[in-house]
């Protein structure tokens, strides 16, 4: 039994790896909250209890700011942007470097944050944020606004943003890429990042979108679907936890299709880490690794961003 170790709980027993997988599945809607928690429950006798294990695996979003929504450097507010061949519109939080706004004729390369599975949480926010400090445009649009917009509650996220249409989320995506990169405040350049699902709408977005679409980062997230891959370019930055072994099985069928397409692209895979490791509101965040990727990111974006 592998276990990994998470500064989340407040026990000196690590937590099982098997653990982190139901959760995966559970997060993903492979098995129900019934058999996750009589799962957990299985491992109460390695001296853990379920308190323990939940605090571990689930988000607490009090812990994923790293950038305040006050902060001077910074302006976060919402917009609103047509989707005619989605749901008709969407809104999505835009944060804006203050730098920009205060100078006159001043623009910003863009980059659009696409949240989990579960519509635009706490976490995903402050990625936006964490963004415009470092000097780009971020706009992260809530998958869920058709419904009423992120509840607040995950759980209830996750069950929301399944019983949408698909096909209709992606264009809801696609509209909100190319408001973005047409913003008054846009240089015109576009990088795309996101995480799980998010990761799965960024490649996405690189294979229908390719000349769009100036830099994508794409976190533990499968490809789009087969037909249109071909389509893919780059730049393309992969990020995957190693012990993601759900999404890390397609990735070698997706990168032959890259190199066949000559595609610019580049894969970071870390070890030991779970799928969800970027995420610092549960117990799979892995900080150094998590710290990395996004240096990796950053300098991706401005290179390829200006």
């Amino acid at each position: 039994m592998k276990s990994v170790n998470t500064s989340s709980a407040a026990t000196s027993h690590p937590i099982p790896q098997e653990a982190f997988d139901w959760y995966d599945e559970y997060a993903h809607g492979i098995i129900d909250r019934r058999t996750f928690m009589r799962r957990l429950a299985t491992l109460t006798a390695a001296g853990l209890s379920l308190s323990v294990l939940t605090s571990a695996l689930m988000p607490n979003y009090a812990e994923a700011e790293q950038v305040s929504f006050n902060d001077p450097d910074i302006k976060a507010s919402y917009s609103t942007f047509t989707s005619p061949k989605g749901h008709g519109e969407g809104k999505g939080y835009l944060v804006v470097p203050a730098k920009i706004i205060a100078e006159p004729n001043r623009t910003a390369p863009t980059v659009l944050v696409i949240h989990e599975n579960r519509g635009l949480n706490p976490y995903v926010k402050d990625v936006a944020r964490r963004l415009a400090k470092q000097g780009f445009i971020a706009f992260a649009p809530d998958a869920l606004y058709p419904l009423g917009g992120y509840p607040g509650n995950d759980d209830e996220g996750r069950a929301m943003q399944r019983s949408m249409d698909k096909a209709k989320l992606e264009q809801d995506f696609i509209a909100a890429a190319n408001f973005i990169k047409s913003h008054t405040l846009s240089s015109g350049k576009l990088g795309a990042v996101g995480f799980c699902f998010g990761g799965y709408i960024v490649n996405m977005l690189a294979a229908t979108m390719p000349t769009e679409l100036d830099a994508a980062v794409p976190y533990y997230g499968t490809p789009a679907a087969e037909a249109l891959r071909p389509n893919v370019k780059g730049p393309i930055m992969l990020q995957f936890g190693g012990l993601d072994e759900r999404v890390n099985a397609t990735w070698p069928d997706y990168e032959k299709t890259l190199k066949a397409n000559k595609a610019n692209y580049i894969a970071h895979t870390y070890p030991g880490v779970n799928h969800g490791f970027h995420n610092d509101s549960t117990g799979r965040y892995a900080p150094k690794e998590a710290e990395l990727s996004w240096t990796r990111t950053i300098a991706f974006f401005n290179k390829h961003l200006g």
